[in-house]
């Protein structure tokens, strides 16, 4: 009698094992996505096509823990599930190699239907601006516009990708400055490397010209944003043309040469 009891025992001590090891396992449901966002996914983001199947299942927790603690709310405009799949994808895809980020510095992504001016005016005929990170009473929020957006996913044959530029932008926020130069993500002994080459590189498309878009040569802040969209959507043509712009966003971001997006 003794001896069945101890053979339960040990019976239940294995159910309860396995039970709890499967809870551990089990992945955590994707709260936030709608439920065609593989297929969104995998039709319009190209870094999320190449991954596998292990890399996958952990974008699609990052970007839905992204919208779990960002907001985003259409001014003007319908906020979508494309649109809120693609703004979550331009946050997650510069830092999806760096464990554990947090964008702590955005509550709130605001979605315009197309440009606007310095005072986020959507009317007028000086509207050249598609987006930006907030300030003042914006502190925490972001400025996106649904049609760059969606033309920084669709369109595959150039440089630009608005989300992810105002996203690195977000990224370069994080030490208190947007200056260009991710003190929270670049390594210490790079940093004065990285200004360097900035500023030659910066220099060199203003006397030269280059295929890198003229709005970098702005400031650093936007040199950085700019070539960082660049890396992202066209990685071996910037290894290519610009070897050592190229090498040091690989530092930057922790990641190889892939197309992601």
């Amino acid at each position: 009698m003794v001896l069945v009891l101890q053979i339960l025992l040990v019976l239940f001590l294995i159910i309860l094992i396995v039970l709890i090891a499967f809870r551990i396992r089990k992945p955590k449901p994707l709260d936030q996505l709608p439920e065609n966002y593989k297929e969104l996914l995998h039709d319009y983001v190209t870094f999320y096509r190449e991954l596998d199947e292990a890399g996958k299942e952990h974008f699609e927790q990052r970007i839905d823990q992204f919208l779990s603690a960002v907001k985003i709310t259409g001014i003007h405009a319908e906020a979508e599930d494309l649109d809120r799949i693609l703004i979550a994808a331009g946050a997650i895809i510069p830092v999806f190699a760096i464990p554990d980020w947090q964008y702590i510095n955005l509550h709130e992504v605001l979605l315009y239907p197309g440009a606007f001016n310095e005072e986020f005016d959507q009317h007028g005929t000086d509207r050249n601006i598609a987006g930006m990170v907030g300030t003042g009473a914006l502190q925490y929020a972001m400025v996106l516009t649904k049609w760059q957006v969606r033309q920084g996913f669709i369109n595959n044959n150039d440089t630009r990708n608005t989300a992810i530029h105002e996203f690195v932008h977000l990224v370069d926020k994080m030490d208190g400055t947007i200056d260009g130069v991710p003190e929270i993500i670049l390594e210490r002994k790079y940093i004065d490397q990285w200004k360097q080459l900035m500023h030659t590189t910066m220099q060199q498309i203003r006397i030269n010209g280059s295929d890198i878009d003229m709005y970098a040569t702005t400031n650093t802040a936007e040199f950085f944003a700019v070539v960082s969209e660049y890396f992202f959507k066209q990685p071996d043509l910037l290894q290519s043309n610009h070897p050592d712009v190229f090498h040091m966003l690989q530092r930057i971001y922790k990641t190889g040469k892939t197309a992601y997006t």
